[in-house]
């Protein structure tokens, strides 16, 4: 049994950052972050590979977020610039073991957080 604890989440104005953590007990996986908003799927934000040590993000973070992990902690942080108002949602980290051509697929991940809230706005 992993557990995952996220922090760092708050009310931050567009065009801020903000840095997520998430601690991980247990077990070497790979781990990511997906993002859930109230009436939509939860969507996938970025991820890193246990695999192959890479970070992948989706197209909507692209060149604003970073994950990256600090395997001596067993800690997965995404750190958030220039966020928009369309980044607010509820902030979830996931430890799974999908092949590579599913690193983006919510059901390939077995452990959940409960949640950190990130709300853009002025």
């Amino acid at each position: 049994q992993v557990q995952l604890v996220e922090s760092g989440g708050g009310l931050v104005q567009p065009g801020g950052s903000l840095r997520l953590a998430c601690a991980a007990s247990g077990g070497r996986y790979t781990m990511a972050w997906f993002r859930q908003v109230p009436g939509k799927e939860r969507e996938f934000v970025a991820a890193v590979s246990a695999n192959n040590g890479h970070s992948y993000y989706s197209d909507s973070v692209k060149g604003r977020f970073t994950t990256s992990r600090d395997n001596a902690k067993n800690t997965l942080i995404l750190q958030m610039n220039t966020l928009k108002p369309e980044d607010t949602a509820v902030y979830y980290c996931a430890a799974g073991r999908p092949i590579i051509s599913a690193i983006m697929t919510e059901s390939m991940y077995y452990y959940w957080g409960q949640g950190t809230q990130v709300t853009v706005s002025s």
